[in-house]
């Protein structure tokens, strides 16, 4: 495992150093995870060298290289075009492309980088990523299979093989281990811990995505995707104010990022809310028993028949029906009704209780003009969009689990869920649209 290091290291120093590499970047990332002060000092250092009118190319690598460091890619990459051609500052205008999209520019930026004589594993550790982001996975995972010999061992390595896997979907075994491999590596490799965050926050593990996201947005640099994650996290946790310190994070370097920008509009407002926490739990807790399902409790066989062909399947579902609508089941008698109102009784609770919050019937969906295909996908699970947290984490509120169910919801019915706003209702029509698909009204 990578060790920490001193947390006295001068950045100044560091920045200063007249042979300014790949090593100083090392201890400047490794010094700033140990000690998050001292991305004060890198911070103060960009801004003298910016203010340098008489930068010689060299240093105007170095200070696009620093620009980069601290989130500024626009910036960065504009620096750069204007540095001193060598190898180092085609390394790093290949990274600002990548992070900014460009990902074909990348790749040849990288192309030039290794020509130049900067680390060729490093660099095809790039076009990989580049490509994988392209949606070319079987191109990215040709050159991670065709690297061999240290590089394989190296943080960097494991956390772009373990993306990539993940990309080619059906084994999370491997990408966990590489995951934990790249992590065991490198205790702050930041796209390894994200990545890990991410597959467990995918399978529903919120208290280890949650340490994972953290541990990752403490990393240096950190990831975008791990402050969005995190800030959505927090959230949920009704936590506005530490929501609100990763969507600053994102501005500091992205003034202009929608995302961060809405999402700190959100937080915002709703940590303005005096939240009483007691009468929450309580809601929990109601929550809790009204998801509950009734083959949970014993009833008789022919409770139980009724209620499946009335389509009651949960205790939220029979509160939400009166007695005048059980008994007008065929087969429904008093004696069911006597057995419901016990259950009922026993959980505080009585029928048609929460009768004026029973929502119509979703309409079907009409499939009659679509392909056997594409009927096929709307038995797939929500999982296949990709969605991201906060738009996932609402299908999960409102029981969606297919893609049928999902495009039976209109766009009103989504911004009705806690922490579903405009940017993730788009994300979702466009996520649709991909598969030729539309939510109901649109």
């Amino acid at each position: 495992m990578t060790s920490s290091v001193d947390t006295q290291v001068d950045i100044r120093e560091l920045v200063s150093h007249p042979t300014f590499g790949p090593a100083e970047v090392e201890a400047i990332r490794r010094a700033i995870c140990d000690n998050h002060l001292n991305f004060i000092s890198l911070r103060d250092s960009v801004v003298e060298l910016e203010q340098d009118s008489g930068l010689s190319p060299a240093n105007r690598t170095k200070l696009g290289v620093l620009q980069y460091l601290i989130g500024k890619f626009k910036i960065a990459e504009s620096t750069l075009s204007s540095a001193d051609g060598g190898a180092m500052a085609l390394f790093y205008a290949a990274r600002c492309s990548l992070e900014l999209g460009d990902y074909a520019t990348a790749i040849g930026k990288y192309e030039m980088a290794k020509k130049s004589g900067y680390d060729g594993d490093r660099c095809m550790l790039g076009v990989a990523e580049a490509h994988r982001y392209l949606g070319n996975i079987t191109g990215a995972m040709g050159i991670l299979d065709n690297m061999f010999g240290p590089i394989e061992q190296t943080a960097d390595y494991l956390c772009q093989r373990a993306a990539t896997v993940s990309a080619i979907g059906g084994n999370l075994p491997e990408v966990i281990a590489l995951y934990e491999r790249a992590v065991a590596t490198d205790f702050n490799h930041a796209g390894a811990l994200f990545g890990l965050a991410l597959e467990n926050d995918r399978q529903g593990n919120d208290d280890e995505a949650l340490n994972l996201y953290e541990r990752a947005a403490n990393t240096f640099p950190t990831g975008l995707g791990a402050l969005l994650n995190l800030g959505v996290f927090y959230e949920d946790n009704n936590q506005y104010d530490k929501a609100q310190i990763c969507y600053r994070k994102i501005l500091d370097a992205h003034p202009d990022h929608k995302q961060a920008l809405l999402y700190m509009k959100d937080a915002s407002a709703s940590g303005n809310i005096l939240y009483d926490e007691e009468t929450q739990r309580r809601n929990d807790r109601l929550a809790q028993i009204l998801n509950q399902p009734v083959t949970n409790f014993e009833l008789s066989v022919r409770s139980r028949n009724c209620l499946a062909k009335m389509g009651i399947d949960t205790i939220g579902d029979l509160t939400r029906t009166s007695e005048a609508e059980l008994l007008s089941s065929k087969n429904f008698g008093e004696t069911s009704l006597y057995e419901i109102r016990e259950i009922l009784s026993s959980k505080g609770l009585s029928l048609g209780q929460f009768a004026n919050e029973r929502k119509s019937t979703e309409p079907p969906i009409d499939t009659s003009h679509m392909s056997p295909d594409e009927q096929a996908l709307l038995d797939r699970p929500i999982a296949d969009l990709n969605l991201s947290v906060r738009a996932r984490k609402c299908m999960v509120r409102l029981g969606i689990n297919t893609i049928g169910e999902l495009i039976r919801k209109t766009g009103d019915d989504m911004l009705e869920c806690k922490n579903f706003g405009v940017t993730s209702l788009n994300e979702v029509r466009e996520k649709l649209g991909t598969l030729g698909l539309k939510m109901r009204g649109d």
